[in-house]
């Protein structure tokens, strides 16, 4: 994937890191350690290789953007495995923050609230959650993923750079 964006742009200079798997379970006892390392696969492990792999290649005012998810600060009980890998992901991004910007790469994690997107009616959520997401927000609604557009917009810019 990073020698196709090589080749096909001769370079790579911004990096949004933005997939994720999520799944609940009213109990610790019934997360399988299948459904456990299947999360952490999906939203850690690949994390970490998509970071890895571009990363020689970054010049200089390159702008790498992970997405955890406010579930990181603030974990839902039914979403155990989910929160753990969101809090992981702000745990990792902070680290390789300070790994990049000794050679002026800039790294920033993006946690959003709740926002509407496939995890929800995919098994991310029971189906009565779905059917009230986002009321307890200040909105009364979910956000909608264009609403975020502008901040990873805003990261991957030069005007980001302070």
């Amino acid at each position: 994937m990073v020698q196709r964006t090589l080749d096909t742009f001769d370079g790579l200079d911004i990096l949004v890191i933005n997939a994720a798997r999520q799944q609940f379970r009213e109990s610790v006892t019934e997360v399988t350690t299948a459904d456990f390392d299947q999360t952490l696969k999906t939203n850690l492990y690949a994390l970490h290789w998509i970071a890895q792999a571009p990363a020689p290649h970054l010049p200089p005012g390159s702008a790498v953007i992970t997405t955890a998810s406010t579930q990181a600060y603030d974990p839902s009980p039914i979403l155990l495995d989910y929160a753990t890998t969101k809090a992981g992901i702000v745990a990792y991004t902070k680290a390789l923050s300070q790994q990049l910007i000794k050679r002026g790469v800039r790294a920033n994690v993006v946690a959003p609230g709740p926002f509407w997107t496939v995890l929800r009616p995919s098994g991310g959520q029971p189906d009565d959650k779905v059917q009230k997401f986002g009321e307890h927000t200040d909105f009364g609604r979910p956000g909608q993923p264009v609403e975020l557009a502008p901040i990873y917009v805003l990261l991957a810019s030069q005007e980001g750079a302070i």
